[in-house]
């Protein structure tokens, strides 16, 4: 198993108690559609897991979120955990966490934060937390495969799952 692939699954057992049934593939996983091809599943059960750069908005005294008060810094990073059969709307989550903007975060800044690689982050075990929404589509499955810390290597596990342990908001971020 890939070292980062076998990261990954040490620390899901670590810090929640689960084992997750690391799957690799020689092919690599590195879009959806090739998760999907790879796993044997819709493309619509692949869990992709992108982080978000917001930029302006407003915070409350306790660093939450809110319609007006202080800016908020432009290197606040969020999660959304999407459908691979669906596009991420990103002024969408801008509107959902009370920013002026959102746009994909830059991947060294990704890197720093979550502690994993675009490509191949997966939706929990970062090295910090980052708040969290999941598409809403993915629950439509009884299994779906998120990545597993390398583009090649994915993990089955159950929607309802994946939110509690991501600590996800379910909520439709996608474009219509």
């Amino acid at each position: 198993m890939h070292q980062r692939a076998s990261e990954f699954a040490e620390r899901a057992h670590e810090r929640y108690g689960v084992d997750v049934e690391v799957l690799e593939f020689d092919a690599g996983t590195k879009t959806a559609a090739a998760a999907a091809n790879a796993v044997g599943c819709e493309t619509a059960a692949i869990a992709s897991t992108i982080v978000i750069s917001l930029s302006g908005g407003d915070r409350d005294d306790d660093g939450a979120r809110r319609a007006s008060g202080s800016r908020i810094s432009p290197d606040d990073l969020v999660a959304a955990i999407t459908s691979g059969a669906n596009r991420l709307d990103l002024d969408a989550v801008a509107e959902h966490f009370g920013a002026s903007s959102a746009s994909m975060g830059d991947p060294e800044r990704i890197r720093e934060v979550v502690g994993w690689s675009i490509g191949g982050v997966p939706p929990i075990c970062h090295d910090e937390a980052v708040p969290t929404v999941m598409d809403p589509t993915l629950g439509t499955f009884e299994t779906v495969y998120a990545a597993a810390g390398t583009p090649s290597a994915v993990f089955p596990i159950e929607p309802d799952r994946l939110a509690e342990l991501a600590d996800a908001t379910v909520v439709d971020l996608t474009e219509s």
